[in-house]
């Protein structure tokens, strides 16, 4: 991944050699292997470029086209190249050694405004287009590759990270309390409502999937990609679409597999990443390269308290994926004294900004770690699976069954899950029936298969009347209180077309990335494959008894049958992190008891709720893990850390 970085003069005057060369100093922190400037009369253009395909290897970007009076800076994988490259009539000779940024600019001289919606892959690029005196680019479709800038009357600049930006004498370091209020009102993992807006008041980012145009002193963002009316998918037989599946997605992962360096994998126990690491062995090995696979375990003093169906320590089943797939060197770590707390402040310098995802962040950085010292340049996950290859829920397929009166087929396929997971038909049927009319879910209250879990409200109320966050989250569907079910269809299309669903999870892989020279690569989330997920029949992903069947079906002989078949047990993220908080447990409670009495931190936070939470957790249980009031006291203290370093 590549930084970029850029200063448009809008008024009639030439733009400040000095203002840019701040934006490159501020990207020196960051790995590169080349770094550079390009400017004219109103545009400064820079790239802090980390060469990551065998292309890219030597690339000068900023790139620019005399001959046209275009200049183009990029952060730019694109992974439908040949079919770029037929439809632009680029001669072969030329092709194995177009860079993605020109590939990029000859698509801008053809299409124009409209290039976005040819290009799949991951970027963020701005193109300046001399002749027409507008500066034109986009995002990617889920904002891969973050995109931050501001706008000011005499100025646009831009920059992949936030920092740079604050450098200049032009942009006031100043709290966004609007952009804080929904984090603290959103008990789930969204970060904010707004995609446009950023923890820092002067700082705008651009949407996934939109364009942005500058020109005549105004900005123009444009959505350029929906998933609404996919064209459905009709094939003759459960084998067509498996083999239409496989095709499709085997070449997601090969595309991917791109660069001059080594591969890697983060590896769990279960279908996504499986799917993954299989093709992807299999397509290196035709290369001579060894796939490289990264996989967090507990600690060995940690003791699994979660539930028989659930795992905290999936080594058994990774090792039966490596051992089915082969040409994998594989690596299990424990990152033994490290823990949510230990690597709070570093995780607030990565993401310039508070986070959620605390449980899961010592693997997720320390594989990134580890990653680059066995000089990865592709790390491989499955992130998005659960959406597209690997969608699928039973119980609400089940409902629509119920709804639609269709007991015959709802029997027989009630009948076989309950074999295949173990549990009694009466108990299936209870919840299908809470989820086909949720009218009726007060009848069963108790009932263990369904989570009703109501979740603390961790804003202080003041501040919530101040920035009118609850009505705003009201007005955009979000509910701040008892997690609500959802029709199986309206939960999958609301993943889609909610742009800050995306943009939570892209914002930390794209400022890992930069950080540790290690393009993070998803081929779950090809635009290719979400498409064709979405075309395909319901029916496709729920059949015979067994979830997330597409996948489970296409992947025969490519993932051991324990793997590919299990419904009994499901891996668990995060289950030990209180275990790894234990030795600091004192220093934990003590500032949060600290917080809990500073102005600084009761101005936005629910102190109230902060202290009764705090009686709970004097000693360290590790099954507190998954607790909301452990997790209202962790996000507490991120925000109040951030809060700290910023004032």
């Amino acid at each position: 991944m590549s930084a970029i970085t850029g200063i448009f003069q809008m008024k009639d005057a030439p733009v400040s050699i000095e203002h840019g060369a701040l934006l490159m100093k501020a990207l020196e922190k960051f790995p590169s292997d080349d770094s550079r400037a390009w400017c004219d009369d109103h545009v400064f253009l820079g790239c802090h470029a980390q060469w990551i395909t065998p292309e890219s290897v030597g690339e000068i970007v900023p790139f620019y086209d005399h001959e046209r009076g275009l200049a183009i800076t990029s952060d730019v994988i694109l992974d439908n190249r040949d079919e770029l490259f037929n439809q632009l009539q680029v001669e072969r000779g030329r092709r194995s050694g177009m860079t993605d940024s020109e590939l990029l600019l000859l698509a801008y001289r053809k299409w124009g405004g409209e290039t976005p919606k040819h290009l799949i892959g991951d970027y963020a690029f701005m193109i300046w287009d001399q002749r027409n005196a507008l500066l034109f680019g986009a995002r990617d479709f889920t904002g891969s590759r973050t995109l931050y800038y501001h706008q000011n009357q005499d100025y646009f600049t831009f920059c992949t990270t936030i920092e740079p930006l604050l450098t200049l004498p032009y942009i006031e370091r100043k709290l966004n309390e609007d952009w804080l209020a929904e984090y603290l009102a959103i008990p789930n993992i969204i970060d904010t409502v707004d995609v446009m807006s950023s923890v820092y008041k002067e700082i705008k980012q651009i949407p996934p999937a939109h364009s942005i145009l500058v020109a005549n002193g105004s900005i123009t963002l444009t959505k350029y990609n929906s998933f609404t009316n996919e064209k459905p998918l009709q094939l003759k037989s459960n084998e067509e679409y498996e083999e239409a599946f496989r095709d499709v997605f085997r070449s997601a992962v090969t595309a991917r597999l791109r660069t001059h360096h080594n591969v890697g994998s983060q590896l769990s126990g279960g279908l996504d990443s499986g799917s993954v690491v299989s093709f992807a062995a299999k397509a290196l090995q035709k290369q001579n390269k060894t796939l490289y696979t990264y996989s967090s375990v507990p600690e060995d003093s940690f003791t699994d308290w979660t539930r028989k169906y659930r795992v905290a320590n999936e080594r058994p089943y990774i090792q039966s994926t490596i051992h089915h797939v082969g040409n994998i060197s594989d690596q299990y770590l424990d990152f033994p004294g490290k823990s949510a707390l230990s690597e709070l402040d570093e995780w607030l310098d990565i993401m310039e900004m508070p986070y959620k995802f605390f449980e899961n962040s010592v693997w997720i950085k320390g594989i990134y770690e580890r990653a680059r010292e066995q000089n990865i340049g592709i790390l491989l996950s499955g992130a998005r699976g659960n959406f597209t290859v690997s969608w699928g829920p039973a119980m609400g397929y089940y409902a629509s069954l119920m709804r639609k009166l269709n007991w015959i087929h709802l029997y027989d396929e009630v009948s076989k899950y309950s074999e295949n997971i173990g549990v009694g038909r009466a108990r299936i049927l209870k919840v299908t029936a809470q989820k086909a009319f949720p009218g009726l879910q007060r009848l069963f209250t108790n009932s263990n298969l369904v989570e009703q879990e109501t979740l603390p409200v961790l804003i202080s109320p003041e501040f919530a009347r101040r920035t009118g966050v609850m009505d705003k989250l009201k007005s955009q569907g979000l509910s701040t209180g008892t997690l609500e079910s959802r029709n199986v269809h309206e939960e999958r299309v609301k993943h889609f077309q909610q742009l800050n669903l995306w943009s939570t999870s892209t914002t930390s892989s794209s400022k890992l990335a930069l950080r540790y020279k290690i393009h993070g690569r998803d081929p779950t989330n090809d635009l290719r494959v979400v498409r064709f997920c979405l075309s395909l029949p319901l029916e496709q992903f729920v059949q015979k008894g067994y979830d997330r069947s597409i996948i489970r079906r296409s992947m025969k002989h490519h993932l051991p049958d324990n793997i590919r078949l299990n419904q009994r047990t499901r891996g668990v993220q995060g289950a030990d992190v209180i275990h790894r908080m234990r030795p600091s447990w004192r220093a934990f409670i003590e500032e949060i008891q600290q917080l809990s009495h500073d102005p600084l931190a009761s101005e936005v936070l629910n102190v109230p709720l902060l202290q009764n939470a705090l009686s709970k957790y004097q000693e360290p249980k590790a099954d507190y893990a998954f607790d909301a009031d452990f997790k209202i006291l962790m996000r507490s203290l991120i925000v109040y850390r951030f809060l700290r370093k910023l004032s």
